[in-house]
């Protein structure tokens, strides 16, 4: 299972670290994990879970405690089903989004040894010649 970053999660979710570090200090539900150094790892699942949060708080307007008891009515509700279904899309749109993050990643890595390639070959070329141009 993939992990995010704090950063990451901010730049998927258009929210500043304070604002996920307060939902931290508000909901319980929201703890994620801390690597060796401290800093915060979220999963796929809390990610799911900051999306509704986001929703229900910035879009419906409901306070931090409203958004709380909503989202734990939500988890048995009757339509829990649709609901599932709900969090199974938002599971695949953070599993894309993390595709593309590493293909973007492996592919600035290609990119960039190509260009050291290209530099090393042209250094490689152009030092002959200016041997050859000073040395006759």
């Amino acid at each position: 299972m993939a992990r995010l970053s704090m950063g990451e999660a901010e730049a998927l979710l258009g929210l500043p670290a304070s604002t996920l570090r307060h939902w931290e200090t508000v909901l319980p539900m929201l703890a994620p994990r801390k690597d060796a150094f401290g800093r915060r790892i979220y999963s796929e699942a809390e990610l799911r879970l900051l999306f509704r949060v986001r929703y229900l708080s910035q879009r419906a307007g409901l306070g931090l405690r409203e958004t709380e008891g909503t989202i734990l009515g939500e988890l048995g509700a009757p339509r829990a089903e649709a609901r599932s279904a709900l969090a199974s899309i938002r599971g695949d749109f953070i599993g894309l989004w993390l595709a593309n993050r590493d293909s973007m990643r492996r592919l600035a890595t290609v990119l960039s040894s190509g260009r050291q390639g290209k530099m090393r070959s042209r250094v490689a070329t152009e030092r002959p010649r200016k041997e050859a141009e000073h040395g006759a």
